[in-house]
């Protein structure tokens, strides 16, 4: 398939927003349970203002991707058959959250909504933080759901896409978190650092497996099934057109094999290892952290954008075996 930078940078940029958001609420929820120290409002409201903005970049990215931007609304009134239509109300409903939730952390609105069994207290951002967490997780399975229902596209057509997309997102989420943490001063750094380097060995291992599984796939449609000629012995010589067409520019990478190569093994590496390495380096010395987890997540980020070109390219459309003179 074609690569559109515009879904790239949307499902890279959300997907670090929802794991940021992830790490946000997490230490909170921990610290409320006395196993972290108390991250503090501040710190919460700018990172979810961090947070909304990687959604809002993620947004504005997907509508290079539409023909008419202005008709996007009716996307999400298929939501009962469509995955799109699913990602289109979810992203806005936790875009809603995120943003409540840092108000409320900034403005110190934070009453006690009931309370539990033993007097304990049941806050209002711990509410929306729960349901901004369900959010992430869903907006997860409905942008990988996108891709992972298309059954022609074996490539895509596995439970892989869907926890490669969480699990990606949510580690270039947690690296951005500690890079947060660790700029503001706030003692959380080991914890979102631990967590991310889980993640990213996770997503290793993970992509890995998508990586094996993909290579072994055998086309269901083959150029006698394509025109329904069962001779033994064919070979197109030419798709019948002097020119390219939306088919041959819409359905392919126009990239060499080599190319296709040399990007997964630069994923493997900006995505995985060296943000790895990174966090583990922070985790064992004692130096300034900071520097290091920006260029982590920087690092991780690009890796990220790189992970996503050769998922998209790397899937095979049936239609290229009719195009393939071109294609």
């Amino acid at each position: 398939m074609h690569p559109a930078f515009s879904v790239i940078f949307l499902t890279t940029l959300i997907g670090a927003g929802q794991g940021l958001f992830l790490g946000l609420f997490g230490a909170e929820a921990l610290s409320l349970l006395g196993v972290l120290p108390p991250p503090g409002s501040d710190f919460l409201a700018l990172g979810s203002a961090l947070a909304l903005a990687f959604l809002v970049l993620g947004l504005i990215a997907s509508f290079f991707h539409l023909g008419r931007p202005e008709r996007a609304w009716r996307t999400a009134t298929k939501w009962r058959t469509s995955w799109l239509s699913r990602e289109v109300i979810v992203l806005p409903a936790f875009m809603g959250v995120v943003f409540l939730y840092g108000a409320a952390h900034a403005f110190g609105f934070n009453p006690a909504l009931g309370t539990l069994a033993g007097d304990v207290p049941v806050l209002l951002t711990v509410v929306l933080g729960a349901i901004g967490a369900l959010l992430a997780i869903v907006l997860y399975v409905t942008t990988a759901m996108i891709y992972a229902c298309i059954k022609f596209l074996q490539e895509w057509h596995s439970p892989l896409t869907v926890v490669n997309y969480t699990v990606l997102g949510a580690a270039n989420g947690f690296t951005l978190a500690a890079a947060y943490a660790a700029w503001a001063g706030v003692p959380l750094v080991a914890f979102l650092a631990t967590v991310a380097i889980v993640l990213t060995l996770l997503g290793l291992g993970t992509r890995s497996a998508s990586l094996v599984r993909n290579s072994r796939i055998k086309s269901k449609s083959t150029l006698q099934t394509a025109i329904g000629v069962k001779h033994p012995k064919i070979q197109q010589k030419s798709q019948g057109f002097m020119g390219g067409s939306f088919n041959t520019r819409e359905f392919f990478h126009h990239m060499s094999a080599a190319f296709l190569r040399g990007m997964k093994w630069i994923f493997l590496l900006g995505a995985f290892v060296v943000p790895a390495i990174l966090l583990l380096v922070v985790l064992v010395a004692r130096i300034d952290p900071v520097n290091l987890l920006i260029a982590a997540f920087v690092i991780q980020y690009l890796g990220m954008v790189a992970e996503r070109w050769f998922f998209f390219a790397q899937a095979n459309h049936p239609q290229n075996i009719y195009y393939q003179s071109v294609a």
